[in-house]
């Protein structure tokens, strides 16, 4: 874990805590470099977790509203997420917030003993306003 929060200290990328009013986690999501080559600048990736005794309460919605105004803030200009297609609750979220369909990767990883379709979901957002190639 270590290496995973060094990592976004030194990409600058926020990692955002969902607490109740004991301090307990409820939540957390993070963005990070989607490709590492200089036209993908504006782009990254974002991973949002919810506790499962938590799912379905506004947290993820929450998280993903915060991660979405650090983006904007940041000037980054596309934020994508890879989600199990079997994912429906999280895929809801993603279509409910403005993003939309962008491809899907079949059996692009294996977990809980089987392969998993990946879809992916992008959100084109206004920034940056000026943008520059390197």
């Amino acid at each position: 874990m270590h290496g995973w929060f060094q990592t976004k200290e030194m990409g600058h990328f926020p990692v955002l805590g969902a607490v109740d009013e004991a301090g307990n986690l409820l939540g957390f999501s993070s963005y990070g470099t989607f490709r590492s080559w200089p036209a993908y600048k504006y782009s990254v990736e974002h991973s949002v977790y919810v506790h499962k005794d938590h799912r379905g309460k506004g947290v993820g919605r929450a998280l993903m509203g915060s991660l979405i105004d650090c983006a904007r803030a940041q000037e980054y200009h596309l934020l994508i997420g890879g989600i199990d297609i079997s994912n429906a609750v999280s895929i809801a979220l993603h279509r409910a917030l403005g993003f939309s369909h962008a491809g899907t990767i079949q059996q692009a990883g294996f977990k809980f003993g089987r392969w998993l379709d990946l879809a992916f979901y992008q959100l084109l957002l206004d920034t940056p306003p000026h943008p520059k190639d390197e």
